[in-house]
């Protein structure tokens, strides 16, 4: 039976999840983006005391890696990958997109494409089926009124995320649809369970953010 700490400073929400085989125990959130680093650690200990659940219990850490916020990836695999040093456990690394498209998945009839927010027309984006299999691989993109016009002219196309609010004034197909739904560790909780099941596992040294280098050497449309 996994136990498994579950962590998001990506987001605009931060959050942490403790899971049970993939089920969702506890979860607090942090909507102040600009403390994530200092509401973190406090957060994690409020939940595991008031699930009566200590430290030594975890069997794993799971992450989301990016893209997203640089200062929140930083904050959130520092310290995943600190609490896996000093307990001995495994390391999970999830992409933060994955776990988006995951929030939102019942909600899609066909393909999903969540979106992040990396200011004016920019945004971080991948397009995944309803088994979150990969379409179009995570990258930075410019959008414009022709951006995934590809997928948009034999498929239905559900936008989420922050930076979907910005695509939505652009886009007229009537296979675009746009998801509110707001992602968090809980459905982190759900594929770090699938990763558990699998013994994939991350290498604590190795492991680094998603950050998408491309954003800043070339602009990309889907």
């Amino acid at each position: 039976m996994s136990l498994v700490l579950n962590i998001d400073t990506v987001l605009d929400s931060a959050s942490v999840c403790l899971a049970k085989e993939g089920k969702a125990l506890a979860l607090l959130t942090n909507d102040d983006q600009k403390d994530h680093s200092g509401w973190l650690h406090p957060a994690i200990d409020e939940m595991l005391k008031k699930n009566g659940s200590n430290m030594s219990q975890l069997e794993a850490i799971a992450v989301s890696i990016g893209p997203g916020s640089y200062t929140g990836l930083r904050v959130g695999l520092a310290s995943a990958k600190g609490l896996c040093y000093a307990l001995n456990i495994p390391l999970i690394a999830v992409s933060t997109l994955e776990m988006m498209a995951r929030a939102v998945r019942e909600e899609a009839t066909d393909l999903i494409c969540p979106l992040i927010d990396a200011r004016r027309m920019e945004v971080f984006a991948a397009v995944y089926d309803k088994e979150l299999r990969e379409k179009f691989s995570p990258q930075a993109l410019v959008i414009d009124e022709s951006s995934f016009a590809s997928f948009l002219q034999g498929h239905k196309l559900l936008f989420c995320g922050n930076g979907s609010k910005k695509l939505q004034a652009l886009l007229s197909s009537s296979n675009a649809t746009f998801s509110n739904t707001r992602a968090d560790a809980s459905h982190l909780a759900q594929l770090s369970h699938l990763q558990w099941e699998a013994k994939s596992f991350a290498n604590l040294i190795a492991t680094e953010p998603l950050y998408i280098k491309e954003f800043y050497s070339s602009q990309r449309k889907g």
